[in-house]
């Protein structure tokens, strides 16, 4: 892969990468500390009578925000080349991270509207970008600094968003009674399970990466740990799909990508 030093304009995007990651990063810490409006967490959990997922799954975003910011950094650096997909995932991860950081100011003051426009529109930010690059993804070395500090860091936060974003959308849902009546919430709630693993499972046959599936197969345990005690049949649906989405993860992942990267070379 072509590696050359980033031009004035490439740094500017990349300052951009990293100023964005510091405002995502940073927002939530601010609204806990000043304590205006309502957590992320307490958004969460004002309308979960559907879905919901344990409190501990969410300390995943520490890991998450880690590797971000390893992403952003290293991109800072002027001696770091500007590679094919740092150039093709830069401005894409600036929408994602600015989204996810204007999510918590519009949780905090129960824009729910906006917080379903916001987690969907990083989503598709991250994903759509990864997807069109999915060759490339899957021809990179496993030791490849690319590998492990941008296409690890945005996958990571693009599955895990692949869990948050249906779980906001059925909060918002459930709470504005808005759940159509054709199916009962228990319904809605297997039936969003599925579709997240189905996700989960078809974006990772394309990237052939581990770090996609991972959170949701977390995200998923986190629902089963939840629901059990209230919804059994929810939980344990959440618990099958959590195992298949890592498993398939885990065979998809090493099983065929060296076939791949082998024709990539």
């Amino acid at each position: 892969m072509s590696i050359i030093r980033p031009t004035s304009a490439q740094m500017t995007r990349r300052l951009l990468v990293l100023a964005a990651t510091v405002f995502s990063v940073v927002i939530g810490q601010t609204q806990v500390l000043l304590g205006w409006g309502q957590s992320p967490a307490e958004f969460s959990a004002d309308s979960d009578a559907t879905l919901r997922v344990a409190g501990y799954a969410f300390a995943i975003w520490g890991v998450i925000y880690l590797w971000l910011l390893v992403y952003a950094v290293r991109q800072a650096l002027p001696q770091t080349g500007e590679s094919l997909l740092i150039h093709r995932l830069g401005w894409p991860s600036v929408a994602a991270l600015l989204g996810i950081g204007w999510w918590v100011v519009a949780a905090a003051f129960d824009w729910e509207m906006a917080t379903i426009v916001l987690i969907f529109g990083s989503l598709a930010a991250l994903l759509v970008p990864l997807l069109a690059n999915a060759d490339a993804i899957r021809a990179l070395p496993r030791g490849d600094r690319d590998r492990w500090m941008t296409v690890w860091p945005l996958s990571l936060l693009a599955g895990w968003l692949t869990v948050a974003a249906p779980l906001n959308l059925i909060t918002v849902a459930t709470g504005n009674d808005a759940l159509p009546g054709a199916l009962t919430p228990t319904v809605w709630a297997i039936l969003a399970v599925l579709v997240v693993s189905v996700v989960a499972l078809g974006v990772t046959l394309r990237l052939r990466t581990l770090a996609y599936g991972l959170p949701i197969a977390w995200g998923l345990l986190g629902a089963f740990v939840a629901e059990q005690p209230r919804n059994p049949v929810l939980a344990y649906v959440a618990l099958a799909a959590a195992v298949a989405v890592l498993v398939g993860a885990i065979v998809l992942t090493f099983r065929l990508s060296s076939g791949v990267e082998r024709t990539a070379g």
